[in-house]
Formats: structure tokens, C-alpha cells, sequence
């Protein structure tokens, strides 16, 4: 189990099993799972970028819906496996992780789905969204705060990498919502530089936990913070 853990360094480090974990099959001997740190870490990082890219209009483009699609399947559905996979490895926190942003991304871009109706409830006549959706979208990601600041916390002892991409993460949320609730562009700006810094950090992290057992010829730091401690 110690080296399945999400958020853990301690086998990286020395370059070992890292990235699989024995796991009994129920009377059929012993499969392996592999590791879901990559998977989960590459799908918050994607989905971020994605949805950070968007506040600056990149070439242009104006129009976000692209963005739904990929929250859906690679934010949402694709990180949610990695929580299971977590689960079935025994590791609590590394699937609450990514199974809770798997969810937030899922509920995030269903708001933008017409046919849940979400939207179209805090629009006008004409289908412009009213000054109440702003504020709810701000509730909404205030909580995300909230349940972001524990999985902060609770990184606090296994490395930089990680444990900084959890508080970047916290200052986007905190700009997000503040931005939404005073209607604010340069907020919403500034949570989308914060965005992007928290998705290559996500990025490098997912490389870190990938190139192990010899995949590359080298391999990445995640900096430690306490090699005694495996949270």
C-alpha cells in the first residue's frame, strides 16, 4: 500500500514500484494496479488549462462550449477512474483527491449542458444569464475552496510539488469566486493566470510520478518535504 499512496515520493525517490501496487483478486491470486497519479494528475492539470486558457479569449475565441466536452471526459470521467483506482489500492486520500475534482468538473460543466436546465434558470426571457448567476456560481465555488483548503492541509507533509499546486489551486478558487461574486474581470484574469500555474504544476507532477522504473532515462524531483511521512 505504502507504495501505491497518492502524494508520495518516498518509492519515486528511489526509483522502485512507485507506479504499481499488489491488490488482492478475491480468491484468484494477485493482480496489480497500476498507478493512478499520472492519470489523475494529467486530467486536473488538462482540464484547468482548458478552462484557465478561456478567460484570455485565446486567438480569438470567445465561445467556451468547447470547453464542456472536456470537462466532461478528461476533467471529470478520467480522473473519477483514477479515484477508483485509488480506492480499490487502499489509498483514502488520493481517492478523494481525484474523485472529488472528478466530480466538481462534472457538476461545473453540466451547469452549461441546456438540457439540465441549470442555466436556463438563472436566465431572462432572452436567454441572457441574470446578476443571480454570478453569485450562485460564486457559492458554488466558495465550497470548492473550502474542501480544496483540507486536501491542502493534508499534503502539507509530503512534497513541494504537490503541496504547492494545492495552494496555487486554493488562490484560483479564492479569485474565481471573489471575481463572480463583484463581477469582476481582473479577478477572473487573475484566476486565470493562477490556473495556469497550477496546471503546469500538475503537469509536473504527472511527469514525475510517470517516468519511473526506467520509462525515461531520468527522472523528476517532487522535493520531499518529510521522507518519514507517507500521507
Amino acid at each position: 500500500m505504502a507504495s501505491q499512496q497518492v502524494f508520495t515520493d518516498r518509492d519515486l525517490e528511489k526509483h522502485s514500484s512507485s507506479s504499481i501496487a499488489p491488490v488482492q483478486s478475491h480468491g484468484h491470486g494477485k493482480s496489480k494496479l497500476a498507478s493512478a497519479n499520472p492519470l489523475g494528475l494529467l486530467a486536473f492539470g488538462q482540464a484547468l488549462y482548458f478552462l484557465s486558457l478561456f478567460e484570455f479569449a485565446p486567438r480569438g475565441v470567445t465561445t467556451t462550449n468547447i470547453v464542456v466536452g472536456n470537462m466532461i471526459w478528461m476533467g471529470g470521467i478520467a480522473q473519477f477512474i483514477a479515484g477508483v483506482i485509488d480506492f480499490c489500492a487502499g489509498n483514502a486520500f488520493g481517492a478523494t483527491v481525484f474523485c472529488a475534482y472528478g466530480a466538481f468538473n462534472l457538476a461545473y460543466s453540466t451547469i452549461f449542458i441546456p438540457g439540465s436546465g441549470i442555466l436556463a434558470a438563472y436566465s431572462n426571457a432572452e436567454g441572457i444569464p441574470k446578476a443571480e448567476f454570478s453569485q450562485a456560481v460564486a457559492l458554488f465555488v466558495w465550497s470548492w475552496f473550502i474542501i480544496t483548503v483540507i486536501f491542502t492541509i493534508g499534503a502539507c507533509q509530503a512534497n513541494y510539488v504537490l503541496f504547492g499546486l494545492l495552494c496555487t489551486a486554493d488562490i484560483t478558487l479564492i479569485l474565481l469566486a471573489a471575481g463572480h461574486m463583484v463581477d469582476s474581470h481582473a479577478l477572473l484574469k487573475a484566476s486565470g493566470v493562477f490556473g495556469l500555474i497550477a496546471a503546469a504544476i500538475s503537469f509536473y507532477a504527472a511527469a514525475a510520478y510517470l517516468y519511473v522504473d526506467g520509462v525515461t532515462p531520468f527522472t523528476l524531483p517532487l522535493f520531499p518535504i518529510r521522507k518519514d511521512r507517507i500521507v
